[in-house]
């Protein structure tokens, strides 16, 4: 269909090289669109391109430290040289310490906001100019159900969470007369590497999911890609500043 069509479209997924990030590069690449994944390991992105290649979509992988300015930069920069141009750009790297707040060093504190949030705004700073230049562009920042709830084991991830929301909501009032839609994503209980260890921290937490989730399960990080190319697409032209939950009905059940 016309309108979900990413054809000669460029998209770049921060943290693309598993998880979330991966499950949304392989729909947007299945679009049409030529996509970039960037991050800081090169053995799971080398064996991430090898999984985005089976599947015939052309790609790339890039080394980015999400934290460090000039590498975001110089991110964004390369992507343009290769390819000429940008035109979606998924904010999805993200970490997290399960620790209740009293216990956080500062330091822990801060590497998770700089990952999670602080990154976001460097590399959608960052490519401005370039969605510009081609009068327009799709940004789709991750943010969580944390954006939603407070997390007794993970205050800094819900603290950078909620402000992803806001920070959505900001670039998308002031871009939007550029022709560039900014929205954010909100997973629910998805079943990745994260995920898998939160259920060993929290033994009781598979279950308590599953019964307050009105679909009954945990979601998969395919779930994700139907609204990565919706978002993608010019089928959300005038969608912008929104936070769309993709959790199975989890924040609706009271």
């Amino acid at each position: 269909m016309k309108l979900f069509n990413l054809n000669e479209k460029v998209a770049l997924i921060t943290g693309g090289n598993g998880g979330i990030g991966l499950a949304m590069a392989k729909a947007i690449g299945e679009a049409g669109a030529t996509v970039v994944i960037a991050g800081r390991n090169e053995d799971k992105n080398k064996n991430s391109i090898e999984e985005l290649n089976s599947l015939n979509i052309k790609c790339k992988s890039l080394i980015v430290d999400v934290v460090d300015e000039i590498s975001c930069n110089e991110l964004i920069e390369d992507v343009v040289k290769e390819f000429g141009k940008i035109n979606i750009l998924v904010n999805n790297a993200g970490t997290n310490i399960r620790k209740r707040p009293e216990e956080y060093e500062l330091d822990e504190w801060k590497s998770i906001i700089d990952t999670n949030l602080i990154s976001m705004f460097t590399c959608s700073k960052a490519v401005f100019k370039f969605f510009k230049n081609v009068n327009g562009g799709k940004i789709i920042n991750i943010g969580s159900m944390h954006s939603l709830f407070g997390a007794p084991l993970g205050s800094a991830y819900s603290a950078s969470k909620g402000g992803v929301v806001q920070l959505t909501k900001s670039l998308a009032n002031t871009w939007a007369k550029d022709n560039i839609q900014v929205n954010a994503v909100l997973p629910g209980y998805i079943d990745t590497t994260l995920t898998r260890q939160a259920r060993i921290d929290i033994p009781e937490l598979q279950k308590r999911v599953e019964e307050r989730t009105p679909a009954g399960r945990w979601g998969d990080p395919d779930d994700l890609g139907g609204i990565a190319v919706f978002l993608s697409s010019d089928a959300s032209n005038y969608v912008t500043g929104t936070a769309i939950p993709v959790d199975g009905g989890y924040s609706i059940n009271g």
